[in-house]
């Protein structure tokens, strides 16, 4: 339903069923060179990978498009229900032209939120309405530019990472870059059993098959392979000139055979020959092991701004792993076996968009 505001934009709904409704907003993603998270195909993604339904709310002033909000609505028995921009993403949030239409989508999200029955609107960056929560604590984003040639890619490791991605390259590991279906099987393999070493569940793989299929020239999948066996694989993003890479892990062995450390390594070299000239690490949680990785590897940690907004009388969803409340789950959860977490592990997963 449209719904005109006294700051002149009108915010609406957006139909996913409209291809050129669609179009006119991966326009404007495009136009203002927004993150990936943006993307209709994105939330469309999440929704065929993992059943949590795709949403956005856009505003307009004289039938031009001033903002834009993605939205993923999250259901969950486990974690509750919440709006989240954007669902399974890392960026997200409020994409506007001025300050009106940041007021002006934040008040009907909040409006969607309550009439439906959600627990609240979490922003994974954007704009932030000041009268929102907000925290820059949390999480740090690491990228850095691409070097000129492989031996300057090397040399831009610092030295002890550098030893190790050597150490890795002596043991002549086989890599190969594809999209079939043997890649999904390979990384699938590789990603669950790593995610279940951390104690975390995994995401339903056709999670992974679906953001392959929504982004058909610009994603891809790098795995390490030594005798025949893959033991580090990566899934990964090309969007404005950055790699992304977005879904990765190795199983036990990798961690001899220093696969994650070439994974790494490769996939920098790879994006270069794509065109690509930067390297987007990702966010990692503030003083986790993954936080301490990228900076050993010469990525400079900057802070995430996320926002949310709570219903009235609504307890905000808990989807830290690091909360104390968490830790006797994960511990048990690194006890099961690979079939049995991989079985319960898609369907918990789907919650925490």
């Amino acid at each position: 339903m449209n719904a005109p505001l006294k700051t002149g934009e009108t915010v609406r709904a957006v139909g996913f069923s409209d291809a050129a409704d669609l179009r006119r907003i991966e326009g404007f993603v495009a136009e203002t060179r927004a993150s990936l998270f943006h993307r209709p195909a994105w939330l469309q993604a999440v929704e065929a990978g993992s059943g949590q339904r795709a949403a956005g709310l856009v505003s307009e002033r004289m039938g031009v498009v001033t903002g834009w909000l993605p939205l993923t609505e999250v259901r969950s028995a486990l974690f509750g229900k919440a709006l989240v921009s954007s669902g399974f993403g890392v960026g997200g949030g409020i994409l506007a032209a001025n300050d009106a239409a940041v007021q002006a989508l934040a008040s009907h999200a909040e409006a969607h939120a309550a009439a439906s029955g959600f627990s609240g609107v979490e922003l994974r960056g954007g704009a932030i309405p000041q009268t929102w929560h907000s925290w820059s604590d949390k999480h740090c984003g690491f990228e850095r530019p691409l070097a000129a040639d492989d031996e300057a890619e090397l040399l831009a490791i610092p030295r002890k990472a550098r030893a190790e991605v050597r150490k890795g390259l002596g043991f002549g590991h086989k890599i190969t870059v594809g999209r079939s279906t043997g890649d999904l099987v390979a990384h699938y393999g590789c990603y669950s059993e790593s995610v279940r070493n951390l104690g975390t569940p995994v995401f339903p793989r056709r999670l992974f098959k679906a953001m392959l299929n929504a982004f058909p020239d610009s994603s891809d999948i790098l795995t390490v392979w030594q005798d025949g066996k893959p033991l580090a694989s990566v899934l990964n993003f090309y969007h404005e000139g950055s790699v992304m890479p977005f879904w990765g892990g190795g199983i036990f062995a990798a961690r001899a055979a220093r696969a994650n450390e070439v994974m790494y390594y490769e996939l920098m070299l790879h994006a270069r020959r794509q065109g690509m000239t930067r390297f987007d690490f990702g966010r990692s949680k503030t003083g986790s092991g993954p936080f301490a990785f990228k900076k050993n590897w010469g990525f400079d940690p900057v802070p995430l701004t996320y926002g949310a907004w709570a219903a009235p009388g609504a307890l905000p969803r808990n989807i830290d792993p690091t909360d104390a409340s968490y830790s006797r789950k994960i511990e048990l959860w690194k006890k099961l076996p690979l079939p049995v977490a991989n079985m319960l592990g898609p369907w918990i997963a789907r919650g925490l968009a």
